[in-house]
């Protein structure tokens, strides 16, 4: 059974999250969180302070030393807003590298919504369905449509509760002027929102992270308080009392908030010193201090969108990225086959943006997956480079949208600096060198595109890079129907066998047998091209 890990580094907290595989399902082993405000320095000057680093580092060789008690075999760190704005997030990741062995990996706003959907609809029965998700983080707030477990629509927003706290409120309570601000500053946030989203009508609203948790925790505390004041005799606090015990019951005991609820004690926390929102039930000294800037986001947020209220969700980044894992590990689970959809519709979307042909384009990815699996034993790729393969045979032409004068360097930016689901920036890398060298140049270690990818990725690139080129090949001829061929290995050479289109296969030939010096040089094997 393999263990894995997940490390989130947070604006506001760090999480570590542990779990063997079990029977195609996650089994959480250990857990532990430590606050470390990573993005208050960051929101005030752009900076991750050394107190900040220190304390990160501190919790992150606390996190190390339970993965290493564990024997996990694999761990994976994402890091969030903060390192995303900071401007030293270089210095703070080589020293984790350094003091704990981890390559830190900076996700994009939209990559986390995505993480985040993948642990929450993994795991949540009530996510299947049409829901909207919510994390208010330390730094970004990521609200995701989702429908029928896939994403419809993803926003991120700067709006997050430390943040916020940095950059509008600084007395205590905050003063009329500041709340103002702050409000003006959401509003104008939230209509960036509404113009990609609408109204989304749907029937569930869930929210993760810490500031949901205490939104809801003390909203449900507040209101019992009111309740149990309620005077018995009356028939209004009978039906109130009579309304709440249907909540909990329809809810299931869940932590809920009402949009009402919500409102009313954003109101009352921000009259409050901290002191005194440290101690309404559910916040607590820590959140008390940040609660003010994330209750009115949430309290805004669900009045524009005509939303009942949310349901907190203990799901989150972690869990996301130990579903991604556990779907590239074992294939037969649903979480492959999510991430799988999500991938290709993201690939899609790109090629769609900078109007690539996808009917053109679909024979290079069939052919380059053939080749793939046919040509196995003297290629050795690891077996996910088929689908990195794929994808740079899909989005291959889509530079062309830029300049068709070295439309291969713009097909490689384009790739390497598109927002792809289910591709970390490395991978997207990976793809964009693959889709780069199919021209007259060849990839070699010194090149701007291959400095950023793993010496020994190089050479798998390269392998790649020849088989996508054979693929291409084979579709030089656009108007005739698509060919057939055959791969043939023998210890000495590789033969081709082309059964031609209604048009022939005489330029394909020609294009093929101008790869033969490159694949022998490749491969160690001469390659031969024949009709069937």
């Amino acid at each position: 059974m393999p263990t894995i890990a997940a490390v989130d580094i947070g604006s506001n907290s760090c999480r570590l999250k542990i779990a063997s595989m079990h029977l195609h399902r996650l089994r959480t082993l250990h857990e532990d969180r430590e606050v470390v405000r990573l993005g208050e320095s960051v929101f005030a000057s752009g900076l991750v302070s050394p107190e900040a680093m220190a304390n990160t580092v501190a919790a992150l060789k606390r996190f190390h030393k339970a993965v290493q008690a564990h024997a996990v075999d694999q761990v994976r760190v994402v890091a969030t807003s903060a390192l995303r704005d900071a401007r030293n997030a270089d210095a703070f990741t080589a020293w984790v590298k350094s003091a704990t062995g981890w390559n830190v990996e900076i996700i994009s706003g939209l990559e986390e919504g995505r993480l985040i959907h993948m642990g929450v609809v993994s795991h949540e029965r009530g996510a299947k369905g049409r829901c909207l998700l919510v994390d208010l983080g330390g730094g970004s707030c990521e609200v995701t449509l989702s429908d029928g477990g896939r994403i419809r629509e993803i926003v991120s927003l700067p709006l997050g509760a430390v943040r916020l706290q940095q950059e509008f409120l600084r007395s205590d309570p905050p003063a009329k002027e500041d709340i103002a601000r702050l409000k003006q500053f959401i509003s104008r946030e939230l209509r960036r929102l509404e113009r990609k989203m609408g109204l989304p009508r749907v029937s569930l609203v869930l929210a993760t992270s810490g500031t949901a948790l205490a939104l809801a925790e003390a909203s449900e505390s507040l209101e019992s308080a009111g309740w149990a004041a309620a005077k018995k005799p009356g028939k209004a606090g009978a039906r109130k009392q009579g309304s709440a015990t249907k909540r909990l019951l329809v809810f299931g005991g869940q932590h809920f908030a009402s949009t009402e609820g919500v409102r009313k004690l954003a109101s009352k926390l921000t009259k409050m010193t901290n002191l005194q929102r440290a101690a309404v039930s559910g916040i607590g000294p820590r959140r008390s201090e940040i609660i003010v800037g994330g209750a009115h986001v949430y309290a805004e947020l669900l009045e524009r969108l005509s939303l009942k209220g949310f349901r907190y969700s203990p799901m989150g980044l972690r869990d996301g990225v130990l579903a991604q894992m556990l779907a590239q590990m074992d294939l037969r689970t649903s979480a492959h086959q999510r991430m799988e959809t999500e991938r290709w519709a993201s690939v899609l979307e790109v090629c769609q943006l900078y109007r690539q042909d996808v009917k053109l384009a679909e024979p290079v990815r069939s052919h380059a997956t053939q080749l793939f699996d046919a040509l196995q034993r003297i290629h050795g790729l690891p077996p996910e480079y088929k689908a990195w393969l794929q994808a740079a045979a899909m989005m291959h032409d889509v530079g062309k949208f830029m300049n068709h004068q070295g439309h291969h360097r713009h097909t490689h930016y384009i790739i390497a600096n598109s927002e792809i689901y289910g591709f970390t920036p490395q991978e997207r890398a990976l793809v964009a060198a693959i889709a780069r060298y199919l021209g007259k140049s060849r990839p070699t270690p010194m090149d701007r595109e291959m400095r950023g990818i793993a010496p020994e990725e190089q050479p798998h690139v390269e392998r790649a890079v020849v088989l996508l080129r054979l693929a291409l090949a084979l579709n030089q001829d656009r108007a005739s129907d698509v060919l057939r061929v055959k791969a043939m290995v023998y210890p000495r050479r590789v033969v081709l066998a082309l059964t031609p289109g209604r048009s022939g296969a005489e330029l394909e030939m020609w294009s093929l047998r101008k790869e033969a010096a490159y694949f022998r040089e490749v491969f160690g094997r001469e390659l031969f091209v024949t009709l069937a």
